[in-house]
């Protein structure tokens, strides 16, 4: 299939073109550094660069600035804001436009839209709008950008709003940000350690995207995490475990919010109990459903 991918660049996107790559698939790949890709690959700077005459297939949304990269200002939440919404609407233009709509629209979101309010229930997928979402930043970020990209599916396209969790994989990621501490023997839980942490394998993530590409039944939010998620403090046990280290320095929760502010409170305090019912409901078949053995295949 003709594929058109933004973002492919990036953490997700580049194992997901390798992946779609060596099946066989057609990539054309929106991104400001060519450099990343492989020379065989197609690629447009700009969205806008499209015309009306050119057909995908498929259309995948990772773009976006990375959300834990810096503390949010008001300037850092809109600069995260808009790279989100302003590549996803000039997509929807480009639907308008051409005369080959494609046949499904995978679009980015992630588990924040559920909102960081505490609650005992376990989260499944809910029809879009603000069901389970707050009022919190990241909330809000992911309300506004499936509101977005499901107005595709005005114009007759499929559309899957992957809703993802902490992706587990070499080289980048939540991840790469906590192996040195870790390896150091100086890691441990953050703040009451009790905050869910739902978690999901890079293989699954890209696994998860191409039963989207393939299940003509699947449309609207996936959870994209493991089906058994875990608390911070048996996240932080594990990979110490993992990589024979101990792990008794707690980050307390004043320190978080001291270092962090809101992006602390949101992305490392909180957290909720999510399963991914839609992804078991249609038959995925998960290579990693535990913790240990995620972090055994990525560490070994």
């Amino acid at each position: 299939m003709n594929i058109l991918i933004t973002g492919g660049t990036g953490f997700i996107g580049s194992k997901l073109c390798t992946y779609l790559s060596n099946i066989g698939h057609n990539l054309t790949v929106k991104t400001r550094n060519p450099a990343l890709l492989s020379p065989s690959t197609k690629y447009v700077s700009y969205v806008q660069q499209l015309n009306e005459n050119d057909s995908f297939d498929v259309v995948i949304n990772l773009a976006g600035q990375p959300i834990a990269d810096k503390r949010w200002s008001q300037v850092q939440k809109d600069k995260i804001l808009n790279s989100r919404i302003d590549t996803t609407k000039q997509l929807i233009q480009f639907f308008n436009s051409t005369k080959h709509k494609p046949s499904v629209f995978i679009s980015s979101s992630a588990i924040g839209y559920y909102g960081i309010e505490p609650t005992q229930n376990k989260i499944t997928e809910v029809a879009t709008g603000n069901d389970n979402g707050d009022d919190s930043f990241s909330s809000q970020l992911c309300q506004q950008w499936e509101k977005c990209a499901l107005e595709a599916e005005q114009l007759g396209i499929r559309t899957c709003l992957l809703r993802t969790g902490i992706v587990l994989g070499k080289g980048g990621g939540a991840l790469k940000k906590m192996l040195l501490p870790f390896k150091l023997g100086l890691g441990g839980k953050i703040g009451s350690g009790k905050q869910w942490m739902p978690w999901i394998h890079m293989d699954d993530m890209i696994g998860l995207i191409d039963l989207c590409i393939n299940n003509d039944n699947i449309s609207g939010p996936i959870n994209c995490t493991a089906p058994n998620p875990v608390t911070n403090l048996t996240f932080t046990e594990a990979l110490a475990n993992t990589l024979n280290r101990p792990a008794i320095f707690p980050m307390p929760a004043f320190m978080v919010n001291l270092l962090m502010g809101q992006m602390g409170q949101e992305l490392l305090l909180s957290g909720k109990n999510i399963i991914p019912k839609k992804a078991l409901k249609h038959g995925y078949q998960f290579k990693y459903e535990k913790l240990d053995q995620a972090l055994g295949s990525i560490l070994s």
